[in-house]
């Protein structure tokens, strides 16, 4: 038995059905919506005892609607799970009057007649939802108004819909913490008081949006529908995601901390803490570990390796040729990536014009190479200040191996926009929660302290570490005009070789005289 607008804990047993029925319904209501929630099984709820086609809905969050008759009072509906097994979860029944919009009344993609449903799907890259269009209210017992015969104001093509969000506890995979947030965001008011509003359309744009996976990070999607001339609105059904499956090790909840990523990312986070203090005094090792990490932010062995080959192939272009510039030229575009994918990051990043990717990749570009060009002219304080920026964020990632952190989707949002095209319409935002800000702090508080510590000691020293190749060839070239300096009458180190060779391979001949000379 249920109340109205109240939740209640409902178990069904093995080969089970449980029979939810609602009694009392006061005459001013025209319609219910049930809803009922698990944490990852799979449950059917249907108007008959014996689900059939038409009249059902399987999914870890289903819901119904039925509309009433002039005299009805009780209204009955059938929870059962496909396979036979146990399963428990919270349902609630929430009234609606006949001002109030009908969710999914307009349906013609999905097989209930009238389904308040919200589709999910996800995948590696993103997660979409679904939804069928609204129509506007009615009373008990009268017809429904066409769905497509008109547009005008009177027709549910005056209808506006508000997609929410609502984040759970980063990290926190409980069934309790998602009971006790999915009751913050059942009904209308709970969601616009907890939730976060996403974007608003109307009934001319399309019912399926996309948003960025979060692997690991509880979502919740709920939909409300407003009749703007009525001042009224309902909720579909709101839907919940982990992106990632609690019955699969294919993409697993439990394979999200893998001992192989904790590892790498703690080294990683050991040389960003290496680079963020003294990487610009040992230029080579922070070359090198500012492009691995930076390809590897994104969390691809291809990259991380291409990182190591495009370092070494960088310091090994400084030795030879002694020239800084270029190594400046690519730290500053470290940076540019950093600070572009910061922008990015925040809400800019979902205003629509961004949805295109020609617009996207170009002011993507034009501040990825602002970066160097301004600072070409003081290269040291670049490589510096990108020492300290770049460091502190691999340090980071090295806490984001060991407990949730939004800001590893700083970079990874990018790389998934450049591997997948469809990602271009996906809405990027991410909660930001106490363990955000901490680490915010930890990272402006390491940036800010490397680059002023990595100022005062270099102040005093040349720009740059001297090229090894060059210093050699200068050794090389006193040597030969400084008859004064001892290594001038030193043999060539061939020469020295080839000696000590003919010394273990030929026979030392006697000299025939063995009796000291005389003076």
């Amino acid at each position: 038995m249920f109340s109205l607008g109240t939740f209640q804990n409902v178990s069904v047993p093995v080969n089970g059905t449980v029979h939810a029925v609602v009694s009392r319904i006061p005459a001013d209501v025209s319609f219910l919506t049930l809803q009922f929630h698990t944490h990852h099984r799979n449950v059917t709820l249907s108007y008959t005892p014996i689900p059939l086609y038409g009249s059902s809905v399987t999914a870890a969050d289903a819901g119904l609607l039925s509309t009433l008759t002039l005299s009805q009072t009780t209204v009955s509906w059938f929870l059962k799970t496909p396979d036979g097994s146990s399963a428990a979860g919270v349902g609630v029944i929430l009234p609606y009057t006949s001002a109030d919009p009908v969710p999914g009344a307009c349906n013609q993609e999905f097989p209930l007649e009238i389904d308040p449903n919200i589709y999910l799907q996800y995948n590696l890259f993103e997660t979409t939802i679904t939804f069928a269009p609204a129509n506007i209210g009615y009373g008990r017992g009268e017809s429904p108004p066409a769905c497509d015969v008109d547009t005008d104001s009177s027709t549910r093509w005056r209808l506006v819909y508000e997609l929410y969000q609502y984040f759970l506890p980063e990290g926190d995979l409980s069934e309790q913490s998602l009971i006790s947030s999915l009751e913050r965001a059942a009904n209308v008011q709970n969601m616009q008081d907890n939730g976060r509003k996403v974007v608003s359309l109307s009934s001319h744009d399309r019912t399926q949006f996309s948003f960025s996976s979060l692997p690991g990070q509880g979502v919740i999607f709920s939909v409300i529908v407003r009749d703007p001339v009525l001042n009224t609105s309902a909720s579909y059904i709101p839907v919940h995601t982990y992106a990632c499956s609690f019955n699969s090790t294919l993409d697993g909840c439990s394979d999200l901390g893998r001992v192989s990523s904790k590892v790498f990312f703690t080294v990683m986070g050991l040389a960003g803490l290496f680079v963020c203090f003294v990487g610009h005094r040992f230029f080579k090792l922070s070359l090198n570990s500012l492009l691995t990490g930076c390809l590897s932010a994104v969390r691809l062995a291809l990259t991380a390796l291409m990182g190591v080959v495009g370092g070494v192939a960088m310091v090994m272009s400084w030795w030879r040729f002694g020239s800084v510039m270029a190594c400046v030229l690519v730290v500053g575009l470290i940076l540019g990536f950093l600070i572009s994918s910061i922008a990015f990051f925040t809400p800019l990043g979902d205003i629509p014009i961004f949805h295109n990717d020609v617009v996207f990749w170009v002011v993507f570009a034009c501040i990825m190479v602002f970066v160097p060009l301004f600072f070409i002219r003081w290269p040291r304080e670049g490589n510096i200040i990108t020492c300290g920026v770049v460091g502190g964020y691999a340090v980071v990632l090295a806490v984001n191996a060991y407990t949730y952190t939004s800001l590893s989707y700083i970079t990874l949002d990018v790389l998934k926009r450049l591997l997948n095209h469809n990602f271009s319409r996906a809405f990027i935002s991410v909660p930001l929660q106490d363990i955000d800000f901490i680490m915010i702090t930890v990272w402006v508080v390491l940036g800010v302290s490397g680059i002023v510590m990595q100022l005062y000691r270099e102040k005093s020293r040349p720009f740059f570490p001297p090229s090894p190749y060059v210093m050699w060839k200068q050794e090389r070239e006193r040597r030969k005009t400084n008859v004064l300096d001892p290594s001038h009458h030193k043999p060539s180190l061939s020469a020295r070789i080839l000696g000590r060779i003919r010394q273990l391979t030929q026979r030392t001949e006697p000299a025939g005289e063995t009796t000291p000379l005389l003076f």
